[in-house]
């Protein structure tokens, strides 16, 4: 199939060829000519024309054997931008993601040109100043807004529209009667760089230990992996910001990921109290104008440190020279959009591309990566205890069996009485529950009708504060309604469970006066809001907090000091394989934010397992243990880190072609020995969004190369038509 563009009038002054890759789905490059005059080295970020618009594109490598048949028929690159080349290092990683998690080069190209049509030069701001020829006719508005510009300063247009509490109409008015003169704002000045000896800290003999090893990593400079493997409260990130100030004396580039960068204003301000200055961010929330500065100067290599999440491991960094992946077990880490990759894992690959040194992050490292500490890969730089002499919590297990709550409520008493000590005291209390809403499900007490998405299979969530019952899978809503829809019943809806919202409810009950917040994802309405309720809580202003896993994710707390897991038992029963891996990080995460500065922290799991391997070795404090366990089961299973898994999931507007589809792929599965290919079977969540889902799951050896085995296995497979859609996803780290 000829997929080169095709130009209806060539240019004969056209001789060169180049291939070009462009940030479509699609997994090769095309061919255009270089205009006389242009010249282009793989790298170059250039404009070319695909269809009917142009798109910003890179171009990949010359083609000196352009087959002759087509050259007449190939359309001109238009444009070459002025922005740095794409360095190899770059361009090989992207190769290789692609290669590896079997996606489109141009859609991992695509993660490289976040800023697409806005790539180039800046555009030029325009303000407006006063020049003192008054108005033919004057208004209170033209008042207010000459009396803000008498000062002679220039401002923007939309900044002195909403100074002076007017409209960009007056302002435009102005200028057109020439009382306002426009001129071209200046560049905003850069920030200074961090300076690496700003505030040099008192470190403990543990931490001096560790921080010799972290400077000695970035001084090597070299491709080495390092587990900075410390427990909470320990000190990680001011151990790790040593090898980023022996980074920026070298005059290179650094690079710490961070699963949730949005929600991180305690760790900028932390990174500021070290460096004098806030690193550079990258992530979702910046606006258009602040990407499209951040990205010129992460390229000009002006940025010298950068803060992102998984997204900001694919700028283009001018030289980077070291990368950093905090909590590096973190799920959130894990790409389910587009291309499929693990940014831990695809931060290991460039760091090995760029030969250059990166730290692993973690209290709870996961266990792939305790596997390669065990196994002399990683190199494991141990922080055993907490910074300042603190100790770490003491943990108890309330057993459900025995200690229930009263009937409606889900806080036990020996919780509630220590919550009420807490509060005594003058400390704070966390209330851990990982489930979002008031309730995870609505149902009838007169006929059993339960509400359910119409478009997945999942019940409705109930959000009491928002008055609406909610699919968390596609985002479906409807308002709660007063009577049953199946059988008319008035007053004969119930919530069955608990979920954050339901428990602030429960808190503010037993405990009247005292002062409640809830932290959920679904109740951020932006990043400067939860970085001010954050602040509320670590400055005291808040007496009990009711969070889901929000709360998990390195926030510093002075006062918090009791920590209850409301339904510690939560995770453990999904059918997921790392079920009990990722309940035992994730608890003991969410109880480490107690006790980190003053006083005595305390956790308290409501379980009804005490006797789980994962709740035995949270009481005991003994992650030797769990780890032991859980990596000889891993081992004797072959799951990964032993054996390597693949997720196919297909899915179709009905369930017959889903279904039909996906059982001709598993009889077209090449037979190998080494491995294994399970299902079809309907996906957990088996419709989502109206489309149902079937799923393969393969399973091999170690020592397979799975993706070669699913290339060719796809390549001789059915294709794909009409509103079917395949979706392959290589190590999987969800099973929904």
């Amino acid at each position: 199939m000829d997929l080169s563009p095709r130009a209806s009038t060539p240019s004969a002054s056209s001789t060169a060829i180049v291939d070009v890759l462009v940030p479509v789905a699609l997994n090769q490059a095309y061919s255009y000519r270089v205009p006389r005059g242009m010249e282009l080295a793989p790298g170059d970020v250039v404009c070319v024309p695909l269809g009917p618009r142009e798109v910003v594109a890179v171009v990949w490598a010359p083609n000196a054997n352009p087959d002759p048949r087509l050259h007449n028929r190939l359309k001109d690159v238009g444009e070459k931008l002025d922005v740095p080349p794409l360095k190899e290092e770059l361009r090989a990683l992207v190769d290789w993601v692609a290669n590896y998690t079997l996606s489109a080069r141009g859609m991992v190209l695509r993660m490289c040109l976040r800023m697409g049509e806005h790539l180039g030069p800046e555009r030029v701001r325009v303000g407006v100043r006063l020049v003192g020829k008054p108005p033919q006719r004057m208004t209170p508005a033209r008042r207010r807004l000459i009396g803000l510009l008498s000062d002679g300063l220039l401002r923007g247009k939309s900044e002195a529209a909403k100074e002076a509490g007017v409209s960009i109409g007056v302002v435009e008015g102005l200028v057109d009667e020439g009382t306002l003169l426009v001129e071209a704002m200046p560049r905003p000045l850069a920030p200074p760089p961090p300076d690496p000896s700003f505030a040099m800290p008192e470190f403990s003999r543990q931490q001096r230990t560790a921080v010799d090893a972290m400077r000695a990593l970035a001084a090597n400079g070299s491709f080495h992996v390092a587990l900075l493997d410390g427990v909470t409260g320990s000190g990680k990130t001011e151990v790790y910001f040593e090898a980023i100030a022996e980074t920026i004396r070298r005059g290179r580039q650094s690079l710490i990921l961070m699963p949730e960068i949005a929600l991180t204003g305690q760790f900028l301000d932390r990174f500021a109290r070290r460096f004098g200055v806030r690193p550079l961010e990258w992530h979702s929330e910046l606006t258009q104008r602040t990407r499209q500065r951040n990205w010129a100067a992460i390229s000009a290599g002006e940025a010298v440190v950068v803060v992102g999440a998984r997204s900001a491991l694919f700028l283009p960094y001018a030289d980077l020279g070291l990368i950093v992946v905090d909590e590096e077990h973190d799920q959130a880490y894990k790409q389910d959009d587009g291309a499929h990759y693990h940014a831990r894992d695809m931060a290991v690959v460039r760091a090995h591309i760029a030969k250059i040194p990166i730290v692993l992050a973690s209290a709870t490292p996961s266990v792939e990566t305790e596997v390669n500490a065990r196994k002399g890969r990683y190199q494991r730089i141990v922080l055993p205890s907490r910074f300042g002499g603190q100790q770490m919590p003491h943990i108890e297990a309330i057993d459900l069996r025995r200690e229930a709550p009263p009937r409606g409520r889900f806080i036990s008493p020996r919780l509630a009485e220590q919550i009420r000590l807490a509060i005594e005291r003058r400390e704070q209390a966390l209330l851990f529950l990982n489930r979002r809403g008031y309730a995870p499900l609505t149902l009838c007490r007169a006929c059993g009708h339960r509400f359910a998405c119409t478009i997945c299979d999942a019940w409705l969530v109930d959000h009491r504060f928002r008055q609406r019952l909610v699919c968390h899978h596609c985002g479906f809503s409807m308002p709660r309604p007063q009577v049953c829809p199946n059988c008319a019943a008035e007053e004969s809806l119930v919530a069955v469970g608990p979920g954050v919202e339901r428990l602030q409810e429960e808190a503010a009950g037993l405990f009247p006066d005292a002062r409640t917040m809830v932290l959920s994802s679904d109740l951020v309405t932006s990043v400067e809001t939860m970085r001010s309720e954050l602040n509320e809580i670590a400055e005291g202003r808040v007496d009990i907090v009711i969070g889901t896993q929000l709360v998990a994710k390195g926030h510093h707390f002075p006062r918090l000091n009791l920590v209850g897991v409301v339904d510690a038992d939560l995770g453990l029963s999904n059918g997921d394989p790392r079920a009990a891996e990722r309940t035992f990080q994730l608890l003991n995460q969410v109880i480490g934010r107690a006790g980190r500065d003053q006083g005595i922290g305390a956790g308290y799991l409501q379980t009804h397992q005490p006797e789980h391997p994962v709740m035995r070795a949270l009481v005991a404090c003994d992650r030797e243990a769990f780890y032991a366990g859980e990596i000889e089961a891993r081992e004797r299973t072959h799951y990964p880190p032993f054996g390597r898994l693949a997720s196919l999931i297909i899915s179709a507007g009905d369930r017959p072609t889903a279904e039909g589809f996906a059982r001709k792929l598993a009889d077209l599965a090449p037979i190998d020995e080494r491995i294994q290919v399970l299902g079809p079977a309907e996906a957990p969540l088996a419709l989502i969004k109206g489309r149902y889902r079937f799923r393969l799951l393969v399973k091999s050896l170690r020592n397979v190369d799975l993706s070669e085995y699913l290339r060719r296995w796809l390549a001789a497979g059915p294709r794909t038509k009409g509103n079917l859609k395949l979706e392959v996803d290589v190590d999987p780290q969800s099973f929904l």
